[in-house]
């Protein structure tokens, strides 16, 4: 699980672009929806045709994100483990 989870936050910024992309995606499929709602109906269509991936490339870069943040997390912990046990052999 370790592994995954430094594998994901291994780049940042590629994280983070995706994420921004993802969000992009998203607003644009969010007018293409409202659009249609207001003016022509089958504007709708591309709108929701392209959420779906919008939604996915946004959840993987947050998850990258997430998992940098938490990988950071795991190894300040796992120094602090380490420094707490010389300390105790000391």
């Amino acid at each position: 699980m370790r592994y995954l989870i430094y594998r994901l936050g291994s780049h940042p910024k590629r994280s983070l672009r995706f994420f921004l992309s993802g969000l992009a995606l998203f607003v644009l499929s969010m007018v293409l929806i409202a659009l249609g709602y207001f003016y022509q109906p089958w504007l709708q269509l591309p709108g929701v045709m392209v959420l779906i991936p919008a939604l996915g490339v946004a959840g993987y870069g947050y998850l990258g994100i997430f998992a940098n943040r938490f990988s950071q997390v795991l190894s300040a912990r796992e120094a602090a483990k380490a420094a707490a046990k010389k300390a105790f052999e000391e």
